[in-house]
């Protein structure tokens, strides 16, 4: 499989050997170019888009069809790419305990309360309200209890906040960190048992663990969401949604 460049292929692009390589791919594919060798114009990007109108990423969700190639049409034409293999480290640890929470649920649903979800949340240092009033949003509190159940000693900050985990880590050790620049130009960084972190502007963002990554097609197991795709998070769910080129993505944080 030859090496995804790191950047998005588009109409006008100046490397002729890639653009010539991307033709390769189509033609094996059974889509024929007509436009002239190494030239990425309307026609070749009309023969892009249509390839991704029939086609799926490694995940078997529908490609964008966009005319433009990044490393999930790049992973669907040339499907050869490799699963990661399974986490080390303390990530190992901390994704099979997540595994275990699939299916938890709050309870009442909408409440961010519930036996496992309080346990998630006092983990992270919260101080729940009395009674039955309403808890906090809870994507990170999980994340760091499954850590902390993981490894007793975990190195994995202990937060509520996503992007507080984020800063944290990004000043104690920066190795860990990886930017969504570096993952859109090589999504092999990215492996299993890594946190991604969302960013939705104004300190508001969302959480969970890498389960499945292949060519920036991301399948994710998370807490505080659900399966449907709106905000409400309501449990415990892996989901097949994700991607390195959703625009709210930070990046990820590297406990493999």
């Amino acid at each position: 499989m030859p090496q995804f460049p790191g950047r998005i292929i588009k109409i006008n692009e100046t490397d002729q050997a890639i653009v010539r390589a991307i033709a390769a791919g189509l033609k094996a594919r059974g889509y024929l170019s007509t436009s002239p060798a190494g030239h990425f114009d309307p026609a070749f990007k009309s023969l892009v888009k249509l390839f991704q109108s029939q086609n799926a990423d490694l995940l078997g969700r529908p490609l964008e069809v966009d005319g433009e190639v990044g490393s999930l049409t790049w992973g669907a034409l040339f499907s050869n790419s490799v699963v990661n293999a399974p986490p080390g480290g303390e990530a190992a640890a901390a994704l099979g305990v997540a595994i275990s929470q699939i299916g938890v649920m709050e309870e009442p649903l909408g409440s961010n309360r519930g036996p496992m979800v309080d346990k998630y949340q006092t983990a992270s240092g919260l101080t729940l309200p009395r009674g039955n009033a309403p808890g906090y949003f809870w994507c990170m509190s999980f994340v760091y209890w499954c850590f902390k159940q993981g490894s007793a000693a975990t190195a994995f900050p202990k937060t509520a906040g996503c992007l507080d985990a984020w800063n944290k880590v990004k000043r104690a050790d920066p190795q860990r960190i990886i930017t969504r620049a570096q993952a859109l130009a090589d999504p092999a960084l990215v492996k299993p048992g890594m946190v991604f972190i969302l960013d939705y502007g104004g300190g508001a963002g969302h959480t969970g663990f890498v389960r499945q990554s292949v060519g920036g097609a991301l399948k994710t197991l998370e807490g505080n969401t659900n399966p449907t795709g709106n905000r409400n998070g309501l449990g415990v769910f892996e989901l097949n949604r994700r991607k390195v080129i959703d625009p709210s993505l930070k990046g990820f944080i590297d406990f493999t």
